[in-house]
């Protein structure tokens, strides 16, 4: 009995899953391709009247203006095929970033123990009497790296993460600042940082897109990569 339960159902499946590719071959289409083209083209050809046959260039028109948009359709193709593969080329490429550092516009110093921490005082006119303040958390003042005068431009800094006594601080974050005399006033100047590069992200407006604790920025407005 189990049997020819097993069969009837056998039986429907195979005629629901018939008539369901019935109904998708019988869809209709919303393009025309070309074998239906030149078909239409004989039907006109056939069924005009002989004292009046088509015009030549009106048919050398219609054909010319199918193979341009037959041609350009092709081509969008072509394009979204390379559009998808440079996306995904941007990916790979931008997963090798992430564990580096950025050099980002920042106040904030990175400390890592070891290793010599390196920022840069952007400085757009000359500058005088140029130093840079390192604060800790408390905002005690650790040491002052001086450069004294410069001209403009980005002025490289590095820190031994010593203090003014010779004593190796804590790994951590450090505030700093930077300042000069710029026409005989004191200003605090803009400096920029390397930032650990925690995550990237491929966005088709802004392109790639690296995260750090500053936050989100462009690959392109990124001055230095390390």
């Amino acid at each position: 009995m189990s049997n020819n339960v097993n069969a009837t159902s056998t039986g429907v499946d195979s005629l629901y899953w018939d008539r369901q590719k019935q109904a998708e071959e019988q869809k209709p289409r919303d393009e025309l391709s070309q074998e239906d083209f030149f078909s239409l083209l004989t039907q006109q050809l056939s069924f005009q009247d002989p004292s009046k046959p088509a015009d030549n260039d009106q048919m050398i028109a219609q054909m010319t203006s199918f193979t341009m948009a037959e041609g350009i359709s092709k081509l969008n193709e072509n394009f979204d095929s390379l559009a998808a593969s440079m996306t995904s080329n941007s990916a790979l490429q931008a997963s090798t970033l992430i564990g580096k550092k950025a050099l980002l516009e920042s106040t904030t110093l990175e400390h890592g123990g070891d290793s010599l921490s390196k920022g840069s005082v952007i400085v757009q006119e000359p500058v005088q009497n140029l130093s840079v303040g390192i604060y800790d958390e408390a905002g005690a003042l650790v040491n002052t790296l001086e450069f004294g005068e410069q001209s403009a431009g980005a002025v490289r800094f590095t820190w031994d993460g010593k203090n003014k006594d010779g004593e190796t601080m804590p790994p951590g974050e450090y505030t700093i600042k930077a300042e000069g005399m710029i026409e005989g006033e004191y200003q605090t100047l803009p400096s920029a940082t390397f930032r650990n590069i925690d995550s990237v992200n491929v966005n088709g407006a802004n392109g790639i897109v690296i995260n750090t604790k500053e936050g989100a920025v462009r690959l392109t407005d990124i001055a230095e990569i390390a």
